[in-house]
């Protein structure tokens, strides 16, 4: 078969892209084939292509509608046969579809994972065995991939059936434990692995420390420029999408936008899917839950509106961006509430193991309904399906396709724990590892290529990123340092040079040296960028170290020292050293910026630039708005003036939320490894519970609670305060 003549006269392309005829060769020859190529490097010709070239009928795999839907209708308009069978559908058309594949009548047939727990499905389709069988997003099927399907797991018991087609394994996101896990779960035999480059040479990246408050406002201001659009938008959450867009529609006008995410009708989000495909929607806003599948070329830019929950994710996402070879760029927004967001949400959805236990001894082997189970257990029924679900995981538990659970054959009380427990240290590094990016002082897409293992790379700089050219940043503008910005730099690098025969200073030690008594030491944020400017530049480098205490707590901790060119003579020239322009508060004397502020009458509100040609200023929001109490004033805010009396007596419910709070505390301040008045003041917390803020607005009310406390503490200490 001449693979070449086929792609020119079925697809219309001229020739393959790097790396595509190998795989094509392998998969149209019967091998079994694991592909890890970049998002918009031309994956899905890899199983198209061959499917065609083998004749019959073949059966793809994919979790994501959308994505099912638009391979689908790119197929059917070359003129191919194409069926899908989904939960989008209706019954009807998917008894067609089924008959159409007996008869022989389909090239591909588009299928969700969760149809081969349908009584008799997988036994229909061997029947007719499958030319090819293609399962797309193949990292889905790992426990220890960033986006793990319990229907992932199973197809392994069913795919011998439909042998002896062979399997081509497609993914863009796959550690070298995620790609040996396919393998195995997948039961590849001998399979031709193909791991090409995960650089993407023509995304810039910018990472931008942010408070939640601001974020959707930079993000209109970003895309009103029309260079920046098409352009999707990730949220991290249903609400904070549908918000997003309408701010985004009253900007850019009417109809420019729209959400994106699971709660929707399956026929609203094909309708935003179709229009943002034609072009008739600028922005999609999507959740970081619900993978858009979206195959559109060109799009300018991706921004992430919080921090993702892990780097494959990031990775993936931001792939959507440029795949038309042109350059493009992603945002990412960050601080530290979202670390403390992915942990509350960590902790709902990966329950004690004790509750395992309980959901395991329970189960028999027949299958049961799960909510009499649930009241059974006298357990909440979002818990008793998580704890279900992390028992699928580990080959524990069954579920059918109306969501009844059994234990499995060869399932013992505890014989999940080990792997269980491997999987939410797993999810923690995940975690750990994404908040380290947002903060990595190195260039962003040598990093992401670092961090999938691609030795071949070299990890050079990409030059585009904010690290590497900060000068042709958009996102944000950076500018040399002013006079008194550059005493604050050159100070920190005299000081590692006092000791330019050690290893470096502490982070800590060297913000309490030389920058003793100004704004740069005691703002951990301006210090940091200080830092990030002189590593940036070359003249330090930054590491990360740990220790382990008595409790055997792993601690870790920052290095800096200086670098070869930074013991150079001219390093205090601060050459190439830029900084965010924002920060331009530095120049100002200290004196000056310690006096009183000006009452609110006669204040006038901070400017910060945006980097952006449409719009240049808005609010730096460094301070909590000056609220004025009156009779209209909502009674939250008149119990201020009560609220730091320590004798006043404690409800019931406020005591439970002041128990609470201070267990917190105390767990947040060994964490750190600070004092727990550092954490909160006893005032502050007792000023808390009495009022028992509901969100962002009503926490930065409280006396003691500032911006940096937000940022820092704001998501848990809401999270408690809601119940």
């Amino acid at each position: 078969m001449n693979l070449e003549s086929l792609l020119h006269t079925t697809f219309g392309f001229p020739g393959f892209r790097a790396n595509q005829q190998a795989v094509c060769r392998a998969a149209t020859d019967g091998r079994d084939v694991l592909l890890v190529m970049p998002t918009g490097a031309g994956k899905s010709l890899c199983y198209q292509l061959p499917a065609i070239a083998r004749g019959g009928t073949a059966l793809v795999i994919s979790p994501l509608i959308a994505l099912m839907d638009d391979q689908a209708a790119k197929l059917s308009a070359l003129g191919l046969r194409v069926a899908r069978i989904h939960s989008g559908l209706s019954r009807d058309d998917s008894r067609q579809a089924c008959r159409d594949y007996l008869d022989g009548a389909l090239n591909f047939l588009f299928i969700a994972p969760e149809r081969m727990r349908v009584p008799g499905f997988p036994e229909m389709l061997a029947r007719r065995k499958p030319s090819l069988i293609a399962i797309d997003e193949a990292h889905c099927i790992s426990a220890w991939g960033h986006d793990f399907r319990p229907d992932y797991r199973t197809l392994g018991e069913h795919l011998p059936a439909l042998r002896p087609a062979p399997i081509v394994a497609l993914t863009a996101t796959a550690t070298p434990t995620v790609q040996r896990d396919i393998v195995a779960q997948l039961q590849l035999a001998n399979p031709a692995l193909f791991i090409h480059g995960f650089r993407r040479s023509n995304l810039a990246i910018e990472v931008i420390e942010m408070s939640k408050p601001r974020r959707h406002q930079f993000t209109t201001a970003l895309l009103t420029d029309a260079a920046s659009r098409p352009a999707i938008v990730y949220a991290p959450s249903r609400k904070a999408s549908e918000e997003l867009a309408a701010e985004l529609n009253h900007t850019l006008g009417r109809n420019s936008a729209a959400a994106y995410h699971a709660g929707l009708e399956p026929s609203v989000r094909e309708q935003v899917q179709t229009a943002f495909q034609s072009g008739k929607l600028s922005v999609v806003v999507a959740t970081i839950a619900f993978g858009m599948g979206i195959d559109k070329a060109d799009v300018r830019t991706v921004v992430h509106t919080a921090l993702p929950a892990s780097i494959e994710a990031f990775y993936q996402e931001i792939g959507r961006a440029g795949r038309d070879g042109l350059p493009s760029r992603t945002v990412l927004l960050h601080s530290y509430a979202d670390r403390k967001l992915h942990e509350f949400f960590f902790e709902r959805d990966y329950p004690p193991a004790t509750d395992l236990v309980r959901v395991a001894k329970a189960l028999t082997d027949e299958f049961l309904m799960p909510d009499p189970l649930a009241r059974q257990l006298k357990m909440d029924p979002y818990q008793f399906q998580k704890a279900v679900e992390k028992l699928v995981a580990q080959g524990a538990a069954a579920i059918d396709v109306a969501g009844n659970v059994r234990r499995t054959a060869d399932a013992r009380p505890t014989s999940w724990r080990a792997g269980y427990d491997a999987q939410i240290a797993f999810r923690r590094a995940q975690l750990d590892r994404i908040a380290a990016f947002a903060e990595t002082q190195q260039c962003r897409m040598s990093a992401i290529v670092e961090h999938f293992g691609d030795t071949a790379d070299g990890h050079r700089p990409c030059g585009k990123c904010d690290f590497c050219a900060p000068g042709s940043s958009t996102a944000q503008n950076f500018a040399p340092p002013t006079p008194e910005q550059a005493r604050h730099l050159c100070a920190i690098l005299s000081a590692l040079g006092n000791r330019s025969t050690s290893t470096g200073k502490l982070h800590a030690e060297l913000a309490a040296g030389p920058l003793r008594g100004t704004s740069a030491a005691s703002d951990r944020r301006t210090f940091d960028v200080l830092l990030d400017a002189l590593a940036r530049a070359g003249l330090i480098a930054i590491t990360t170290e740990s220790f382990t205490n008595a409790e055997g707590n792993v601690i870790p901790y920052k290095k800096v020292a200086l670098t070869h060119e930074g013991r150079s003579d001219d390093a205090s020239d601060l050459i190439g050293v830029v900084l965010p322009a924002e920060l331009a508060e530095l120049s100002k004397p200290t004196s000056t910026r310690n006096k009183p502020k000006k009452s609110a009458k006669t204040r006038t509100a901070p400017r910060e630039q945006f980097a952006t040609p449409a719009i240049r200023e808005r609010s730096m929001e460094r301070t909590a708005p000056t609220l004025k109490l009156s009779d209209s004033t909502p009674a939250f805010h008149r119990t201020r003036p009560a609220a730091s009396d320590p004798t006043a007596a404690l409800t019931p419910e406020q005591q439970a939320l002041d128990v609470r709070l201070r267990d917190w505390r105390k767990a947040e301040s060994a964490r750190i490894g600070l004092p727990q008045f550092f954490v909160l003041g006893s005032s502050t917390l007792r000023s808390i519970v009495l009022a028992r803020p509901r969100t962002v607005a009503q926490l930065q009310t409280i006396s003691g609670i500032g911006p940096d406390k937000v940022d820092k503490f704001g998501a848990s200490i809401l999270a408690l305060c809601n119940g």
